[in-house]
């Protein structure tokens, strides 16, 4: 008994798709990658690392390459360095997961669209497409403000550990380290990798801007606007971490009072939507029942 050509078309199409999609969730992440998000997290350490070499890559990360336009790679770039380059997530997977997941989506709905063939299946096909080819940027744009959250409520307290160092008499860098040594989130992260990068003779300058873009966080780049003007006028580090450090916990308790306020507008439309009409029918339905027996 001969199969369908839909049937034979659709085991084709998942037969192709659940290889590429295996690889591209289940594979194993670069462990030259692996080793720098290491040293990133403890500190500067260089392990022994003779047998390890980098490797070419092969076909179909070379196939996935050539089938990505480069302005995706280069905004997968931006927005993963906006998320800590998570390991589970290097550029290479999200770009075969993204074609995977379009090419998945699309196979499906185009047997949809071929079982029935209307307009609207195919305008929900392309829809459906397009979503899952930009499911995994939106996990990993999410990944980043999530990271850049965090990083703003751990500033101020951050700033409030370098002047506590500064003003003991260690320097600007110093501080930073033992800022970096006693934190425990992104921005210890983030100041550990900035210490590398001057360690290995970038200038401090261009250290500090790059931690800056990194991380997109508007009050760390006026922090670091900042210091780099001090350092360039010769202005007292201690000064300037002062008042940054006053400056971030008045914006903090600003936020905070902003999110207060912003509770009573946001209770409004659950309150007229959900609550009152279920208020509504408990209070008045008995009576409008009794109503409707006694004119009826």
């Amino acid at each position: 008994m001969s199969l369908p050509p839909l049937v034979l078309a659709a085991a084709a199409a998942v037969a192709l798709a659940v290889p590429l999609l295996g690889w591209a969730v289940l594979a194993r992440p670069d462990p030259v990658a692996r080793q720098s998000r290491d040293n990133l997290v403890r500190g500067i350490h260089l392990a022994a690392a003779g047998g390890e070499r980098r490797t070419r890559p092969g076909a179909a990360a070379r196939l996935v390459r050539a089938l990505t336009p480069r302005g995706t790679v280069a905004r997968l770039n931006r927005l993963a360095g906006t998320a800590g380059r998570p390991a589970a997530w290097p550029v290479p997977r999200l770009v075969a997961a993204k074609l995977v997941l379009a090419a998945v989506a699309g196979g499906l709905t185009l047997l949809v669209f071929l079982a029935d063939p209307r307009p609207g299946m195919a305008l929900l096909g392309v829809v459906v497409t397009t979503v899952a080819y930009v499911v995994p940027e939106l996990l990993l744009y999410s990944r980043g403000q999530e990271r850049r959250q965090a990083i703003g409520l751990e500033l101020a307290d951050t700033l409030d550990q370098m002047t506590i160092a500064v003003e003991a008499g260690l320097g600007f860098e110093s501080a930073m380290a033992r800022a970096a040594a006693n934190g425990k989130g992104p921005l210890a992260e983030e100041l550990t990798r900035t210490l590398q990068d001057i360690a290995v003779g970038q200038p401090r300058r261009d250290a500090y801007l790059a931690l800056a873009e990194r991380t997109a966080v508007p009050d760390l780049a006026r922090f670091i606007r900042a210091v780099v003007q001090a350092d360039a006028y010769g202005v007292s580090i201690a000064d300037v971490l002062r008042t940054q450090a006053q400056e971030m916990r008045l914006k903090r308790r600003q936020r905070a009072e902003e999110k207060a306020m912003q509770i009573p507008v946001k209770v409004i439309f659950p309150l007229i939507l959900c609550i009152l009409p279920t208020l509504f029918i408990v209070l008045l339905g008995p009576a409008a029942l009794d109503m409707a027996k006694a004119f009826g």
